[in-house]
């Protein structure tokens, strides 16, 4: 897992695939940009632009993917992502989707709350299972930007 402010980036200590995903970040308008899907290379790098509105952590599932990382970054708004790094639970809530490519967990142990701000970003690996869009402080309406990143492109 990476975490970070996408001001504060310096793109040659990440991957190239990833280093897409932050400059697509750094370089796009995303105050008049619709919420929706955006190809940055083919089904190789997409963005999914989303507008929600934080819940309760216990209301939302820990999920992880399996063939693309997520480059979660928070435009507008304040949200909490939970992330475990330790060994998959064996409670799995949801079986993996491939066409979604996500798996939901029961719950996952020593869950670790990151605070993200406008301008955050965090990069999660199929090993990191997270828990997006919890309420930082009161229930609040969010615009983040997930950029899915295919693992086959850091090998």
């Amino acid at each position: 897992m990476f975490f970070g402010h996408i001001k504060q980036v310096e793109l040659k200590h990440y991957p190239v695939a990833i280093q897409k995903a932050l400059t697509f970040l750094q370089q796009t308008d995303f105050d008049t940009l619709p919420a929706g899907r955006y190809s940055i290379d083919g089904e190789n790098i997409f963005a999914q632009v989303l507008d929600l509105v934080t819940q309760e952590k216990e209301s939302i599932l820990p999920e992880a993917h399996r063939r693309y990382l997520d480059v979660q970054y928070l435009h507008r708004g304040n949200e909490l992502i939970g992330v475990s790094v330790n060994p998959p639970p064996s409670e799995i809530a949801k079986p993996y989707d491939p066409d979604r490519d996500i798996l939901f967990y029961q719950s996952v142990s020593e869950e670790t709350m990151l605070v993200m701000n406008p301008g955050s970003f965090a990069v999660f690996f199929p090993q990191d299972i997270h828990r997006p869009a919890c309420i930082y402080q009161e229930a609040s309406p969010i615009r983040k930007i997930v950029v899915k990143v295919a693992i086959d492109l850091l090998k």
